[in-house]
């Protein structure tokens, strides 16, 4: 072989490993997320309306509308106080983690066009709707402080530079992502803690770092942690209708794709069943038995089991294992251990992508995201019982009334929806209508912390 022609061939050889280990060692960047929609269902399968912002399980530094930050107030503020907003979904816990081989900076947004973003960390660039002071009344303010002797250098709009925004969005801009194997002092500027059960959990998986840069002049400490997380709330439907008798849950797919790993689960008095189907195909509706007089077994084991395979459920859709069981581990309490009756499934990636648009700068070479339905049902038994023991407290009956107290314990955080959907039915027997007020007593936070 002629050396010239061996050199080139080497240069070549050369070339391509070198491109071939760069591609290698250069994984590109992969994103990940899930997180939760719930609604409430009477038996009929009609969507009840509820407080989704009185029990949120949150660590006091998740940024909210009480306390957002950068000098900001919502453009809807009378909804944010505690107790007030009233919605048909919830939209509980995304998380959104990265993966990536070297340092970069990236900028992510999360459309929520039906509903509001309600809670957020680390804090963000932008968060809507908001609105920001006008410059008039910040020109006013800033010569009222000079009146009173603050020098004429300082001025209130230089703190104020928060632009409104009118959309329903979460935008993190110049996000800084650090790789965790080559940067592990950074696990001790994450938050820690073990309140707020339905957050630390999250943390358990090998994505990167995240920090926030320092947004302005009030804010000037960046902010650390291993995903992006924010919360919402709106009043919109998913795909799946639910509809119960005494003895079915009958659940019917309304979209055009199919619906994937559905748990029908019962809990009653800490023992359980639940029932697997693979996928609910368009237009499908199916019949599961619900019965509480079948053979249930002991919560402890049914969660297990049901954990196990909602992990798998969860892989199966695109999510690392250590992901999928952060997100298990997050809800199974509320999940898998709560009295009552609920669906689970996993919603279409296209109805996700719908409902929750993103937009990532640079483009990931990969984004996962799984979003589990959770619809909780009322069922029919135990809302006739609710209703007949609001009659009777309603018309006088004292025992009653401690009747009702002891079973909208039973339905938790879904106690008002059952409520007032027991009460709409009690009214017409109740008299003097007079005494329909005094039954609202009987609903009152501090019963079902």
């Amino acid at each position: 072989m002629k050396p010239k022609y061996f050199c080139s061939l080497l240069l070549c050889g050369i070339a391509l490993a070198s491109i071939g280990l760069r591609t290698r060692q250069d994984k590109g960047l992969v994103i990940h997320e899930w997180g939760t929609f719930t609604s409430v269902q009477g038996s009929d399968g009609v969507l009840l309306a509820w407080k989704p912002l009185e029990t949120s399980k949150l660590p006091g530094f998740v940024h909210d509308w009480q306390k957002p930050g950068l000098n900001r107030r919502s453009a809807h503020w009378s909804v944010f106080g505690k107790g007030s907003m009233v919605t048909l979904q919830r939209m509980e816990t995304p998380i959104i983690y990265f993966y990536t081989d070297k340092e970069q900076t990236v900028d992510l947004s999360v459309g929520f066009p039906q509903g509001l973003i309600t809670e957020w960390f680390p804090q963000v660039r932008e968060i809507g709707p908001s609105i920001a002071l006008t410059s008039t009344t910040v020109l006013s303010m800033d010569k009222a402080l000079h009146k009173v002797g603050v020098s004429p250098s300082f001025t209130l709009a230089s703190l104020f530079d928060e632009k409104p925004t009118t959309n329903s969005l979460v935008h993190w801009s110049h996000l800084e992502i650090f790789p965790a194997k080559d940067h592990p002092k950074l696990a001790s500027l994450i938050p820690s803690g073990s309140s707020g059960n339905h957050y630390f959990a999250a943390h358990d998986t090998d994505s990167a770092y995240v920090r926030t840069p320092s947004l302005s002049k009030t804010n000037p400490a960046p902010e650390y942690e291993k995903f992006l997380f924010y919360r919402g709330a709106g009043s919109f439907a998913t795909p799946l209708i639910t509809l119960m008798t005494n003895n079915l849950v009958i659940v019917t797919n309304t979209s055009k794709e199919p619906l994937k790993h559905l748990f029908v689960l019962t809990v009653h008095n800490h023992q359980g069943k639940f029932v697997y189907l693979d996928q609910l195909a368009p237009g499908e509706q199916r019949n599961i038995s619900a019965s509480q007089q079948e053979v249930l077994q002991p919560l402890t084991a049914v969660a297990r089991q049901i954990g196990n395979q909602m992990e798998s459920s969860l892989i199966k859709e695109g999510l690392y294992q250590r992901e999928a069981r952060a997100m298990v581990n997050t809800w199974n309490s509320s999940w898998f251990e709560e009295e009552g009756v609920r669906v689970l499934y996993v919603l279409p990636r296209n109805w996700t992508d719908t409902t929750l648009p993103i937009n990532i700068n640079p483009q990931p070479r990969e984004l996962v995201r799984v979003m589990v339905g959770r619809a909780e049902l009322i069922p029919p038994v135990a809302e006739q019982q609710l209703t007949e023991q609001l009659v009777k407290a309603g018309n006088g009956d004292v025992q009653a009334r401690k009747q009702v107290q002891l079973t909208l314990k039973t339905f938790g955080r879904f106690a008002e929806p059952a409520f007032y959907r027991a009460l709409a039915k009690a009214t017409p027997k109740v008299t003097p209508k007079t005494n329909i007020a005094s039954l609202a007593s009987l609903l009152s936070d501090s019963q079902f912390e």
